[in-house]
């Protein structure tokens, strides 16, 4: 079967933009993403936007339009993130099939995240993100727990035989000790009332360092110099240490350190709270357990099996057992300090 995004020509693409008032000169660079389709696109009067083709049935019409409004919002409070553009009165737009927005491009290299004055100058926006992200709640946008992030997609896996069966049981049941132990956590299991203390807040949800750029001070004079934030298409409903624990890597006392200069910057605007910590290894677990699923449902789009040829074979599946018995045994170790 013919997946949608392979009737995404480049004609479409410019048929598109010209729905909304941007003609292109015909020069198109497709951008790193595998979730959506994006573009940069050269305009005739010499200026170049961001075209985003959103994965068809992924999210919802409400979803997305909830993403561009958290977007707007940061940027009205002065935040470096980087929204959908307004054009003919609306910021998603539907044309042959697809919905899309436009952004304007913007530029920047990766942060240097072994630089403690780099971590905490992210820190300081993302306390900022999180104060906007407080202010009132997703209506439409799921939250990050332990039944979206683990208990659907391994029903899922399991539902469409996706596990060969030589690992599958050693799967399972590493998957459902892990679950076992995340649901201890009231914050991440959404059949607890309450949360545990903790609160949650929208978020960025995906703050990895590739979705942040950073700007030297003479290149984007409306942003600022410093990191901005690019791509809230995973924005959810979670705890704030979620836009944490993905900029730390290395050993535990790099982590440490790294972790120490987030929070460092962090409260110079916003308190963190300390108890979010003993989240960071089931969050990193729920993802890993999520990441496989999400692999699986893309399947049939082309792109995924040329990019991620590994996926899929009993190597791959003892590979994630494996990982899973690391982290059980990580979600027992005392959590990072700061």
């Amino acid at each position: 079967m013919t997946h949608a995004f392979e009737t995404l020509t480049p004609d479409l693409v410019l048929d598109a933009l010209e729905t909304v008032g941007l003609r292109g000169d015909g020069r198109l660079t497709a951008l790193s993403s595998y979730e959506n389709r994006v573009y940069q696109v050269q305009l005739e009067d010499g200026t170049s936007v961001v075209a985003k083709f959103y994965r068809p049935e992924r999210w919802t019409e409400a979803q997305i339009l909830e993403e561009h409004a958290f977007a707007a919002e940061l940027m009205a409070f002065e935040v470096p993130a980087i929204g959908p553009l307004v054009l003919n009165g609306a910021t998603l737009h539907q044309f042959g099939g697809f919905a899309f927005s436009v952004s304007p491009r913007r530029g920047g290299r990766p942060p240097e995240l072994d630089d403690g004055e780099v971590l905490e100058w992210i820190g300081r926006f993302l306390a900022r993100i999180h104060t906007v992200g407080a202010r009132k709640p997703f209506v439409a946008r799921p939250a990050l727990n332990v039944q979206t992030f683990a208990e659907e997609p391994m029903q899922w896996l399991l539902g469409h035989d996706m596990v060969p069966l030589d690992v599958q049981s050693a799967w399972t049941r590493g998957v459902e000790k892990a679950i076992a132990v995340i649901k201890t956590y009231d914050t991440l299991n959404a059949e607890t009332k309450g949360h545990g203390g903790i609160r949650v807040l929208r978020l960025h949800g995906d703050c990895h360092p590739g979705n942040i750029l950073w700007t030297p001070s003479d290149a984007a004079p409306d942003l600022g110099p410093g990191p901005h934030f690019v791509d809230l298409d995973d924005a959810r409903t979670g705890p704030a240490v979620q836009d944490f624990w993905m900029l730390l890597s290395g050993d535990r006392p790099q982590r440490q350190r790294q972790l120490g200069a987030l929070v460092d910057g962090y409260e110079q605007f916003r308190e963190f709270d300390r108890a979010e910590l003993a989240l960071i290894e089931p969050l990193r677990t729920l993802r890993l357990i999520h990441y496989s699923a999400w692999l699986a449902r893309r399947w049939t789009d082309p792109t995924f099996p040329a990019n991620f040829p590994w996926f899929g074979s009993s190597d791959y599946w003892q590979g994630q057992v494996q990982m899973l018995e690391e982290q059980l045994e990580a979600m027992e170790e005392p959590p990072l300090i700061v």
